[in-house]
């Protein structure tokens, strides 16, 4: 349970803050309504998943080494801490959204599918997120802790498509830049604790 409950404010955390998959749902969302808007969000997920599966094949393997452990500890701690820094500094500044170009018709989910894809961002992100979850695991992960993950992921990231394309079509009056300040406030709190328990599972660890 603790491992989906951390995977599900993971996902939220990682699909939350504002960037190029927001800024085209609340393009479509806002030109073609509920559905448009959903399934960029889904589209997107194919990309997350790609991404997440390519990271955690290869940590898997690698934590199995206590060194290799404790220096992808590091780098996870250290690319968490980053992120949540960007997104602090995002609710402190604020941040617009580029939403003024014209939406396609056409290709809702294949649109979400290669603007994820093709962020690079994305290896990076479940770079720190794989070490976090194999190092709070003892011992070797199995692959039950793949589904458990899998699955908290899943929810928290599907859980977030309805809740942005819903606010997209039917709130757009809560879609300002106090509302995204308000989400990256959050993300970036989640994120510096998840990477502060990270570093506190590797002191133990070591100790």
């Amino acid at each position: 349970m603790p491992l989906f409950i951390s995977s599900f404010v993971l996902a939220i955390a990682f699909c939350a803050p504002p960037g190029v998959i927001t800024a085209e749902t609340i393009r479509r969302g806002a030109a073609r309504g509920f559905v448009p808007a959903l399934f960029v969000q889904f589209g997107s997920l194919v990309g997350d998943t790609t991404w997440a599966i390519i990271a955690l094949t290869g940590l898997a393997f690698l934590v199995q080494n206590n060194i290799a452990k404790i220096i992808l500890s590091l780098i996870g701690m250290l690319l968490m801490l980053k992120l949540a820094w960007d997104a602090l500094k995002d609710a402190h500044h604020g941040r617009e959204l580029e939403t003024t170009s014209p939406a396609s018709t056409r290709g809702d989910f294949t649109n979400g599918a290669f603007l994820s894809l093709g962020n690079p961002m994305n290896i990076v992100f479940w770079t720190g997120l794989g070490t976090t979850v194999f190092a709070s695991i003892s011992g070797k992960p199995e692959p039950v802790h793949f589904a458990v993950f899998f699955a908290g992921f899943l929810s928290g990231a599907i859980l977030w498509c309805f809740l942005i394309a819903g606010l997209v079509a039917w709130g757009k009056k809560f879609i300002t830049p106090n509302f995204f300040r308000a989400v990256n406030l959050i993300c970036g709190i989640a994120l510096g604790y998840f990477a502060l328990q990270l570093g506190w599972n590797l002191v133990q660890n070591l100790v």
